[in-house]
């Protein structure tokens, strides 16, 4: 039986040398400090991270773990909390808590929802919760994790909530209702009034996914944007998830999960009192908790505070909209929807937005490419005001040099076309093995034909399989070079 690829150490190593083992490595990670990456990363400039990572450090070793060893951590934290409350307008009874991300926060307000069933609404033994198809898989983890079921409900023409599909399917298992502000795929928001006021009308939990918008949304209103009501100004709102690592510009990870009210929040905790340790108590789902990360955040908001945070939104929609202006002049190019703040997708009908991410890609720039339809998503934030005209001309170009490779266009189509023939007549796997296989040579600048494979393939077994496949192979050590 072979060994692991990396053996334990057998002595310590310089700093100094492991930095250029770093160095080295990170040549192929996407080039954010340049305004390279228009997702993943949020900076909101040298001066602000200087001083919010001084109180990181300052709380490097602490564990949040135990609050009456580290009370001024909790402190830090139910002071944060106070203060995202505030700012989503809500009162002294709103609560909640700093975690680790938009995943931890959105885990928990689905456990929340299903343990205040239990206990409000015990005849309920399979609780479901309901919610658009453009909300975040970070639900579908959730809900795998929780065993609880969901209904996922079709959408607006213009990509929102189609808030009488949700009515729809409610059912007598339902427990809760989710909307998204706005939704990550296309900036869309949904109809969080209308959400609300239907889960309040039924009886019903009602959580705010803004995750993504919840440090954008409060300081462009400020701005004159239009922005519809999302949070606990709302009356049947009863819980939101704001990461405060995205537009918040705190360090990775940390979000904030808030309640309207403690009684809610109680059905968050863990707690276990049988235990021959002692009474072991947890507020979140990890134990352990990054001191660092707690009072950054909190230091994040103190940095900044209002001004600097309708500063930054100020510079960031003005990049936003210029970039928006100039793909509308792309004949090629068409905006999906009408973003309500600073992420835009837009997709094709005359040439292959996958080939054009790899001409992109080969000019240095990162983003995300979706599906459902084939799209490319941008995320801007403070840091790109530097760049929004070199990416601009370099869209252009792009765009051109995507127009004179039909021949290499038409292969993809014809790729994807025999992908689409192939997973019916092959044996199960075959699609998964060969992926395996190849994982390790797929190119940041070659994927189109991938992608389109991918959206051949969506939803089927066969792209389940290589989605799990590549995630293995990705996470497995391998031999240096």
């Amino acid at each position: 039986m072979e060994k692991p690829v990396c053996p334990f150490p057998d002595k310590g190593t310089l700093a100094d040398d492991l930095l250029e083992t770093i160095r080295a490595k990170r040549q192929r990670d996407i080039q954010w400090q340049a305004g390279r990456s228009f997702c993943l990363i949020y900076y909101p400039g040298e001066e602000r991270e200087h001083a919010i990572k001084k109180i990181f450090d300052a709380y490097y070793a602490d564990s949040g773990l135990n609050p009456t060893a580290t009370p001024s951590l909790a402190e830090l934290e139910a002071e944060t909390v106070s203060m995202c409350a505030s700012l989503f307008n809500g009162t002294a009874e709103t609560c909640g808590n700093v975690t680790t991300g938009g995943t931890e926060s959105i885990l928990l307000a689905v456990k929340t929802a299903r343990d205040y069933a239990r206990k409000t609404k015990p005849h309920i033994k399979k609780p479901n919760v309901v919610l658009p198809q453009s909300a975040h898989p970070a639900f579908m983890k959730a809900f795998h994790f929780l065993e609880v079921d969901f209904i996922a409900t079709p959408l607006n023409s213009d990509y929102s909530a189609d808030v009488a599909a949700m009515e729809k399917a409610i059912n007598e298992n339902t427990i809760m209702l989710v909307g998204s502000a706005p939704a990550y795929a296309h900036g869309v928001m949904d109809n969080i009034e209308a959400i609300a006021a239907l889960a309040k009308r039924k009886n019903l939990l009602c959580h705010v996914d803004a995750c993504i918008g919840g440090f954008m949304l409060p300081f462009i209103k400020q701005l004159g944007y239009a922005v519809p009501p999302f949070d606990f100004s709302l009356e049947g709102v009863t819980s939101l998830s704001a990461d405060l690592h995205k537009y918040g510009y705190a360090p990775k990870g940390s979000s904030a999960i808030l309640y309207s009210n403690h009684e809610l929040r109680k059905h968050q905790f863990t707690l276990y009192t049988k235990w021959n340790g002692g009474v072991y108590g947890s507020p979140t789902i990890t134990g352990t908790r990054n001191g660092g990360c707690i009072a950054a955040a909190w230091a994040a908001l103190k940095v900044i505070g209002n001004e600097g945070y309708m500063e930054m939104a100020a510079v960031t929609m003005q990049v936003t909209d210029k970039v928006m202006k100039a793909i509308s002049e792309i004949p090629e190019l068409q905006i999906i929807s009408r973003p309500v703040m600073s992420m835009v997708s837009f997709q094709s009908h005359a040439i292959d937005v996958y080939m054009l991410a790899d001409e992109l890609n080969k000019r240095g720039w990162h983003f995300e490419r979706q599906q459902l339809p084939p799209s490319l998503h941008f995320t801007f934030n403070y840091i790109h005001h530097a760049v929004a005209d070199e990416f601009i001309a370099d869209l252009k170009a792009c765009v051109e040099a995507v127009k004179d490779k039909r021949l290499k266009q038409l292969g993809n189509k014809v790729q994807t076309a025999a992908v689409k023939g192939l997973s019916k007549i092959l044996p199960a796997g075959t699609l998964a093995k060969f992926n395996k296989a190849g994982a390790e040579e797929i190119d940041n600048e070659n994927k189109a034909a991938m992608y389109g494979m991918m959206g051949a393939l969506s939803g089927t077994d066969d792209l389940e399989k290589i989605v799990l496949d590549f995630l293995d192979n990705i996470y497995t050590a391998k031999p240096n070079k």
